[in-house]
């Protein structure tokens, strides 16, 4: 299905000329800081969807001050907004409003501002001071000017979506969130403004990210499969023993990891991060190195570390450097056989 549509998009820079917009049907909003690429394509594609025929989908594009900190590439974060508006338009948007600085902040840096809270301090928080409270700040503004019935922003930024979800709960904000799956390119790299600032041989560490979540990921299956085998058709020691001394050693073996999945002992979240960590890890060696920040397993509802016996969703998370540009990625999880 395409996102294109017949009427041209609009480009808007001011609050007021967003306001007296007309506007009918359902609204909704995806917010960037621009240089799109086919993510952004994606939730606006999301967007479209959910707004329908009637409806109308608007993207802001604004690189948001208070979300850098010392030290960070605000100055050079790319600004392609004539490029921005095409891709915006191919994929369905109807406008696209991008204020200035003075438009979202006219007194200047706001005195008061939204603050993260306990799950704003953690992971991305812990690594970048303030960032929350800038994003969540800013968010909350954009949420006012554009007044969207549903607001869409990728999964691949899940501590931010579960921050901004927590803020609409939390401060009655009359709006919908929707998440929207990662987009990864041909070889795994999650879509990133970032990512064009990697050298071929830094790309080529990169992708250690993915690998590692893949392989948390297959670790997490192979251990479910194995509990759902359990829970299905219970087998003991006394079983594999059996089997052992009729000679079938591959059946024994299996048998008893069957056994060992359904003990209470499982370590089920530690293997899937250590399955992760072993990739990072190898990835520490090559040239360039991969310098890993964190790799996590997180409840999405608070961020706080996963234990054993975890049951419902989860999120394995990484962060890292490689040369000067850090990149983050993620895969939801899902723990818990239903019986």
């Amino acid at each position: 299905m395409s996102g294109t549509h017949s009427t041209p998009t609009t480009l808007l820079h001011t609050a007021e000329s967003l306001r007296t917009r007309a506007r009918g049907g359902r609204r909704a909003v995806v917010m960037t800081m621009g240089a799109l690429h086919d993510g952004h394509a994606s939730l606006i594609r999301a967007a479209r969807r959910d707004a329908g025929p009637a409806g109308e989908v608007v993207v802001t594009v604004f690189v948001n001050p208070l979300q850098f900190g010392a030290g960070e590439d605000l100055a050079r974060y790319p600004r392609t907004l004539e490029a921005d508006v095409k891709i915006a338009e191919q994929a369905g948007a109807d406008a696209v409003f991008a204020p200035s600085v003075d438009e979202v902040y006219p007194g200047g840096e706001p005195q008061v501002r939204v603050g993260a809270g306990p799950m704003g301090t953690v992971l991305e928080g812990a690594t970048r001071p303030g960032h929350f409270d800038g994003m969540l700040t800013v968010v909350a503004k954009l949420l006012h000017l554009t007044a969207p019935d549903v607001a869409l922003f990728g999964q691949k930024d899940a501590q931010q979506l579960a921050l901004i979800r927590r803020m609409v709960r939390d401060l009655n904000f009359p709006v919908e969130i929707v998440g929207v799956p990662t987009v990864r390119e041909d070889d795994g790299l999650a879509l990133s403004s970032r990512n064009r600032y990697l050298s071929p041989d830094e790309r080529r560490t990169a992708l250690a990210l993915s690998r590692a979540l893949f392989a948390g990921r297959d670790r997490h299956a192979a251990q479910e499969a194995l509990r759902a085998r359990a829970v299905s058709a219970p087998a003991t020691r006394a079983r594999a023993d059996a089997l052992s001394a009729m000679g079938e050693s591959r059946a024994a073996a299996d048998a008893h990891a069957v056994a060992q999945s359904a003990a209470p002992s499982t370590p089920g979240p530690a293997a899937v991060v250590a399955a992760a960590r072993h990739v990072l890890d190898e990835a520490a060696r090559l040239r360039p190195p991969l310098e890993l920040d964190y790799v996590a397993l997180v409840d999405p509802a608070d961020f706080t570390d996963v234990r054993p016996g975890h049951t419902g969703e989860a999120i394995l998370a990484v962060a890292a450097k490689v040369g000067s540009t850090r990149l983050i990625d993620n895969i939801p999880l899902t723990f818990g056989v239903a019986v």
